[in-house]
């Protein structure tokens, strides 16, 4: 069910929030055999670091991550690649390859990695895919808990959550970049997660795998003004009293409503 958040909403790709310029996809010089030095696992799988992370943020193994990825069979043959479509993935981690899953757990936000993943832990022979040891070059954009897996303090608020004059609540999840913070006539870019506070989801961008643009002052008032507190990047919680958010009219939730909205991007 998607509630009707905006008077009008923009749905955007998730590449206009990552773009970047499209690498070389020949095939690495070593991906028939990994370095000697690469780390093992006693799963069999081999990886190695091609560019650190940007920080300790790493996904949990029922997280939706955002990547973008390249994969070669052991000939060099590249049988798919995200940036051959122009836009990165977005999917639950533990709904992928068992060597997808393993790999990308060891890594953080930010980092590149090429992982030697053994059939066993690949395609297993299925038919029309690559047999044998396939190899992933994986980008590690972002990653964000399971929207339809409620956070525990959605039934009330915890103590040290932040209360504005209105009545809406908030806690950050992750700081932001920069000190500059939408005003109500501007454009935002974001990704949400509504719940109510019996723990159900209503609403998510993140299960979508797409972003939303949107006018700040085109939704309901707990939005226009919780997010106006936010700068690019933060993460945040907000409890809305049902005046702030529904008002207990149309088809929309009754009660108090809990989201968790990320600002990817001011709009300029």
């Amino acid at each position: 069910m998607r509630i009707a958040l905006l008077v009008l909403v923009v749905a955007i790709s998730s590449s206009s929030a990552f773009a970047q310029a499209k690498p070389d996809l020949t095939a690495p010089p070593d991906v028939a055999a990994p370095p000697a030095d690469a780390p093992k696992t006693a799963s069999g799988l081999v990886s190695r670091v091609i560019t650190p992370g940007k920080g300790p943020e790493k996904p949990a193994p029922t997280d939706y991550v955002t990547v973008h990825y390249t994969g070669w069979s052991a000939d060099g043959n590249m049988f798919d690649s995200s940036h051959t479509r122009d836009s990165p993935a977005t999917f639950p981690l533990n709904r992928s390859l068992m060597g997808w899953r393993e790999c990308v757990l060891l890594m953080t936000v930010g980092e590149t990695r090429r992982c030697w993943v053994p059939q066993t832990l690949a395609y297993r022979g299925q038919a029309g895919r690559p047999a044998g040891t396939v190899v992933f070059d994986i980008e590690l954009l972002e990653t964000r808990a399971n929207p339809t897996i409620a956070p525990p303090d959605v039934k009330e608020m915890p103590a040290d959550a932040m209360k504005t004059a209105s009545g809406l609540a908030y806690r950050v999840l992750r700081p932001g970049i920069g000190t500059r913070m939408p005003t109500a006539q501007e454009r935002v870019t974001v990704h949400y997660t509504g719940w109510t506070t019996d723990g159900k989801m209503f609403d998510s961008s993140v299960s979508r795998g797409n972003p939303t643009t949107f006018r700040l002052d085109g939704v309901i008032a707990g939005w226009t003004e919780g997010v106006a507190l936010m700068v690019e990047g933060e993460r945040t919680r907000f409890w809305i009293p049902q005046d702030l958010a529904y008002k207990g009219e149309g088809g929309g939730p009754r009660g108090m409503l809990v989201f968790d909205i990320e600002l990817i991007r001011i709009e300029r």
